[in-house]
Order: structure tokens, then sequence, then C-alpha cells
């Protein structure tokens, strides 16, 4: 068992340092992000650093023809390498760190012969600085372990220079090196977490917008299918009646006389299990309006409703044109609740506005408007998650209906709808096209 075991683990120790070693020899290209907030500075950081890489390549030109007397085209080459590799940090940080370590090394090699008494080696005093902004492009974007290894070879090609190649009359300032590199590596994990951090939270808090519209989906839903439950249990009730009654109202035959039991026999099962399905739907809030001993809502309500939004302060006025003659129960409280969804609305989001509300009975279709106009003084924060559009749009697709809603040119808002006055069953008809919205 043991033997069988160990390989596996020698491959684990045999693949780290080959992905370690990829990403420290690759020139895979990974832009540095654009600031997300305020975004008139979402530049700013690439600005910056290609400011930073001017005076560093200058500093740097100015170190070695002052200080250690190297003259030539040398200086504008090491210069100008010095500056290439903070502005290839925005794209390239990997190749970036090693463009700059080549760069340090060039500057060591030429100024070899010329450090003075006291002057420092294989730095000049700027050195650590130009390469400073580079590794904290590379801890910016890779992973803590790349950052350490680059931090780390770069110390250690810096402590073998120092050991085997110093020049006697030199300074090490080795001590600062560390301390300014591992600083600049600790800053940027730091922000590198913080980013990731804040990306993870936005991605959170997206899939939790997603879920809670669903959640808010699925309660509109059941809120509408507790509500519907009177009406479906009325009908069965009378089908179960009429198959009763109807042997004793004529003379028919036993067979037909089996058929009516058995349609009452079905419809009674089916009245039983209807009840079953209403005490799943009620059993998470029992004490829901949507009770299914208290009769649903019709618009010949609609006065008493009304009368109440106007005693709350909201000028009401309603016109109905066509001839009114009774609907379909369902229909009836699909356009009860339309209607007290968008004065509720219009209470809460528009005090002190006029509203109209419009009902025009047509031939095949019921026609609603419910319209607010501008608010005369400000709103107060309203809770909750907002339910009520989602609910009139699946009450009206429930019929096979549309609503649309929207804001008025006058600062207004409106909601309208059209109901068939004879629903068609749309039980055969695919989701996305029973989901109509505006």
């Amino acid at each position: 068992m043991n033997q069988q075991t160990e390989p596996p683990a020698a491959d684990v120790r045999i693949r780290l340092p080959r992905g370690l070693a990829r990403e420290l020899f690759t020139l895979r290209r990974d832009p540095l992000p654009k600031m997300a907030r305020p975004r008139w500075l979402a530049w700013l950081p690439h600005v910056v650093l290609c400011y930073v890489a001017i005076p560093c390549g200058v500093l740097t030109a100015m170190l070695m023809n002052d200080h250690y007397k190297v003259r030539g085209s040398a200086l504008v080459v090491l210069s100008l390498l010095t500056s290439a590799s903070i502005v290839l940090s925005m794209f390239r940080p990997i190749a970036a760190w090693w463009l700059g370590l080549l760069t340090s090394g060039l500057v060591a090699w030429a100024i070899h012969d010329h450090v003075g008494q006291g002057q420092s080696w294989p730095w000049t005093p700027v050195g650590p600085f130009t390469l400073a902004p580079v590794l904290l492009m590379v801890a910016l974007r890779v992973p803590p372990k790349v950052t350490a290894s680059v931090i780390g070879i770069t110390l250690t090609l810096n402590g073998l220079a120092d050991i085997v190649l110093r020049p006697p009359q030199s300074q090490t300032i080795i001590g600062g090196v560390v301390l300014l590199f591992g600083f600049v590596g600790t800053l940027g994990y730091a922000l590198r977490a913080t980013r990731l951090a804040r990306g993870k939270l936005v991605e959170q808090e997206t899939l939790t917008e997603e879920e809670r519209a669903r959640r808010t989906l699925l309660e509109e839903r059941s809120r509408i299918a507790r509500e519907l439950h009177d009406v479906v249990a009325h009908h069965m009730s009378v089908i179960s009646i009429q198959a009763q009654v109807a042997p004793h109202l004529v003379e028919t035959s036993e067979e037909l006389k089996e058929n009516l039991a058995g349609i009452r026999e079905n419809a009674l099962e089916a009245l039983t299990e209807l009840r079953r399905v209403l005490g799943v739907l009620r059993s998470e809030r029992p004490d829901d309006p949507a009770n299914p001993h208290h009769p649903q809502p019709t618009l010949g309500e609609l006065d008493g409703l009304v009368d109440n939004v106007r005693g709350a302060g909201l000028d009401v006025t309603t016109e109905i044109a066509g001839i009114r003659r009774p609907l379909t129960p369902g229909v009836e409280l699909t356009a009860y609740r339309i209607v007290q969804e968008a004065l509720s609305n219009a209470l809460r989001h528009a005090p002190g506005s006029r509203v109209e509300v419009g009902i025009a009975y047509g031939p095949r279709d019921l026609h609603l408007c419910v319209a607010n106009s501008a608010p005369t003084r400000a709103a107060p924060p309203s809770p909750g998650a907002g339910h009520g559009l989602l609910g009139m749009r699946e009450r009206a697709g429930m019929l096979g209906g549309e609503l649309a809603a929207g804001p008025r040119p006058d600062g207004g808002y409106e909601v309208s709808a059209v109901l068939p006055m004879d629903p068609q069953d749309l039980s055969a008809v695919p989701d996305s096209e029973t989901k109509r919205t505006p």
C-alpha cells in the first residue's frame, strides 16, 4: 500500500516547481486593471506609472554620469531600458521584471570599474527605487508565491553579486534593499487581496440579487395561486353538486347515472387534492390575507378601494367605458389586484399626485389604465423588495394578457394592462410565450 501511494506524492513535488517556473518565465499579457470608481479617474494608475517611468530613467542616467563618471551611449540605453521596464509592467509584469533585472545588472556592470570610496554597488542610490514600481506591479497581478519568488530571486542575485563581485572600496546597501522590496511586495499583496475580495463581493452581490429576484417571483406565484384557490374550488363544488342533482331532475339511463356519479366522484377527489395543495402553499405564511374562507375581491368592490385611497390623501378619479358586465372570476380578481397594486404604488411613491383609473370593457378584452401625475413632495423611503410590478406582470401573463409600466413625459407614472375576457388554456403554450414583458 505504501509503495503505491509514494509515486503520486513525488509527482506533486515535481509539479509545483514546474508550475512556478511557468509563471516566472511567461510572457503572458496581463494588463493593469482600471480604477472602478470614480470612472473619470479610471486611467489614473496608468498615467501615474508613465509619469514615474520618466524621472526614474533620467535619474539613472544622471547618477551614472555625475557620481560614477560613466560616459557614452550606455547612459541613454540604460536610461531608456529603465523607463521601458516600468511602462512594460502595465501590460506584462513578469517580462517587465526580467527586463528591469537585466537593466539593473547592466547598470552594475557599467559602474563596476567606476565605483569610488564609499559609493554603493551593485545598486546606484536610486537603483532599488527604479525597480520597486515594477515589483509592485508584479505583486498586484500574480499569486503571492510568484511574488515571493520574484523578490527572492532579485535579492539572491543581489547577494551573490555583493559577495563575489563587489569592489573593495564600495558600500553595500543590501539591508535597505531587503526592507524596500519586502515593503513593496507586502503592499502589492495587500492591494491585490483587497481587489480580489472586492471582486468576489460584487460577484456575490450579483448572485444575491438574482436569488432575491427568483425568490420574489416564486413568492408572487405562490400568493397568486393561494388567491385563485377560491375560484377553482367554487367551480369544482358546482360541478360536484350539479352531477349529484342531475339524475333527480330527468329520467336517465343507468349508464348516464353511472357517468354522472363518476363525474361527482372525480370532482370531489379533485377538490380534496386542491385543499391539500392550498395547505402546502399556506404552510409557510399561515397569516397571509389570501385566506380560502374569505371571498376574493372583484371589480364590483372598486369603489370601496378608491374611497380608501382617497382617505389616505390621494386625489383619485375613475372612468369606466363600455358596457359593464360580469367577467370570469380569474379576470375579476386579476383586474382588481392590478388596480389595487397600482394605486398602492402611487400612494407610496408619488405623494400628493393626481391619479386617474380607467377601465374599458371591449368586445374581447378588458383594458385597465392607472396613471398618476408627478408627485408634489418627496416620497419617504420605501421598505421591501418591490414586488408590485412583478406580481402584476405575473397575473396578466397568467391569463394570456399584457402589462406595461413606465414613466410619463410629465414626470408621472402609468400602468396599463390588457386582459382577455375569456382566457384560453395556456398549459400547452411554452413558458417563454406566456411571460410577456413590455
